[in-house]
């Protein structure tokens, strides 16, 4: 994986993993040890989805850039359904306090996009491929007059 990709990564992952021992701490204080299992949970999942999702993503724009958006947007799709799906099974459950844990799972979502939003932001990456150094003239291409 080059640099920039580790870079985005994780300055995606560590400000999600701060918001969810934040969320963990406050979710012990008011719903015990369940609620922060929960918490902890949640973070791990947001981090282990929308970890796998840039990498594909990534990987997808160095292999095939045309399909750059489009794998974007179903990414993104099928993140949500996953997640909502995770929820949906674990809404009934007595393994942790899934109240807090759902309000884990927005929280460190909205960290994770807001986060990764930023990195992108901030990286320099180049748009156009520079010339290479073995012409530092143009070439002409038409006629001399």
């Amino acid at each position: 994986m080059p640099s920039n990709d580790v870079r985005t990564l994780l300055q995606a992952a560590v400000p999600t993993a701060v918001a969810g021992a934040v969320a963990a701490a406050i979710s012990a204080g008011i719903a015990g040890g369940k609620g922060a299992l929960g918490a902890v949970v949640a973070t791990l999942v947001v981090i282990l989805f929308m970890g796998i999702g840039l990498v594909v993503l990534q990987r997808t724009a160095k292999s095939l850039p045309h399909l750059f958006q489009a794998m974007g947007l179903m990414l993104y799709t099928a993140q949500l359904l996953l997640l909502f799906i995770f929820v949906a099974v674990f809404k009934d459950t007595s393994l942790f306090n899934p109240k807090a844990f759902a309000i884990t799972l927005v929280a460190t979502t909205l960290v994770w996009i807001g986060a990764q939003a930023r990195a992108h932001m901030k990286a320099k990456i180049l748009y156009v491929e520079p010339e290479s150094s073995e012409g530092d003239k143009p070439k002409k291409t038409g006629p001399s007059a």
